[in-house]
């Protein structure tokens, strides 16, 4: 966290926290949402300001909820995620694979799953462990490392030498409770009210 971020938050503790106006979508783009883009159930406006973007990044955090969120000085805003509250790209260098979140620091997976929609996913080994989407451009790369076997929805993703990740099958609609984060906390504060 910022040490600005600090210092705001001990200068004014009780700010009203936000939702809904903060997405992190499938492709690890942060958007802002507006009233309209809210009642419209949309994606929002992708935010394109790199110092903005840097900011968001290093105070992303988790509540003791599961509920993610960006801590904007004083004011905690809770972040809807379109599916998980990690993104992570793949890419080879010099014929290594290697994976990044969306922050840009690196995601070392400890475990790889396949769901019934066809997205990949990622946890590591961290407690709670971190769940992430694989951003749809890398599935050429994934699929030119993986093998796959239709009959049990599974197969293999061939990470590093001596280190393949089992594909294991996951149902979508399970994936926020596995792993226990809030995927929309705009809906769980509004089912409280």
């Amino acid at each position: 966290m910022d040490e600005i971020v600090k210092q705001a938050l001990a200068k004014w503790p009780n700010v009203p926290h936000c939702t809904g106006w903060l997405l992190l979508d499938r492709r690890g783009q942060w958007r802002m949402r507006d009233e309209a883009a809210q009642a419209a159930g949309a994606l929002g406006d992708a935010i394109r300001h790199e110092a903005l973007i840097g900011f968001i990044n290093r105070n992303y955090e988790r509540d003791p909820d599961g509920q993610w969120f960006f801590q904007n000085g004083p004011q905690r805003v809770y972040v809807e995620l379109a599916y998980t509250p990690w993104i992570v790209r793949l890419s080879a260098m010099d014929g290594a694979l290697r994976l990044t979140d969306h922050t840009g620091a690196p995601f070392e997976p400890a475990h790889a799953f396949l769901d019934d929609e066809g997205a990949l996913l990622f946890s590591d080994a961290a407690t709670p462990p971190r769940v992430a989407a694989l951003h749809d451009h890398d599935l050429d790369l994934f699929s030119s490392h993986a093998t796959f076997d239709d009959a049990s929805r599974g197969g293999v993703f061939h990470w590093r030498d001596g280190a393949d990740l089992p594909l294991q099958p996951i149902a979508r609609a399970d994936v926020e409770s596995r792993f226990g984060f809030v995927a929309s906390p705009a809906a769980r504060a509004a089912s409280k009210a």
